[in-house]
């Protein structure tokens, strides 16, 4: 009964920890030529945007799936870890914003990133938990 509670509520974490990753890849699909263009003028610019936005959605895609089932889920942390770093760097560079309010909301987006870059570290070093894909496949190879 511990296991089946523990498996629910990974589950639970996972679902709630992908839901921004997920949606933002099906948001930047329908919204694909503004993203672009949103990318190109940056005020820190993303090189080569043409193929950043394709790797990015697929990161987040597979990443997001890829955590969300636990099925090779440090792999997906991997791919949204990298999605994250590069995400913030270029869309989240509050010390070269100007304006004290325009700053202070890039800072927050930047710690909030931050944070998740540490979920994504954690979920690298110890996997997708109780009620993954990896974990029920480590349990019937161990049995």
């Amino acid at each position: 009964m511990v296991r089946m509670v523990q498996g629910l509520v990974a589950l639970v974490g996972r679902v709630l920890l992908v839901a921004i990753f997920l949606l933002s890849a099906f948001n930047d699909i329908g919204n694909y030529s503004p993203t672009l263009d949103m990318m190109r003028k940056q005020h820190n610019p993303v090189p080569y945007p043409e193929v950043l936005l394709p790797a990015a959605i697929a990161f987040l895609i597979l990443g997001g799936v890829s955590v969300l089932i636990g099925y090779m889920a440090r792999l997906g942390a991997l791919l949204l870890l990298a999605f994250l770093v590069l995400a913030t760097y270029y869309f989240h560079d509050f010390w070269n914003v100007t304006g004290d309010a325009e700053r202070q909301g890039q800072m927050i987006h930047f710690f909030k990133n931050v944070s998740m870059m540490g979920a994504m570290v954690f979920l690298i070093a110890v996997g997708g938990g109780p009620g993954s894909v990896d974990e029920a496949t480590r349990r019937r190879a161990t049995a």
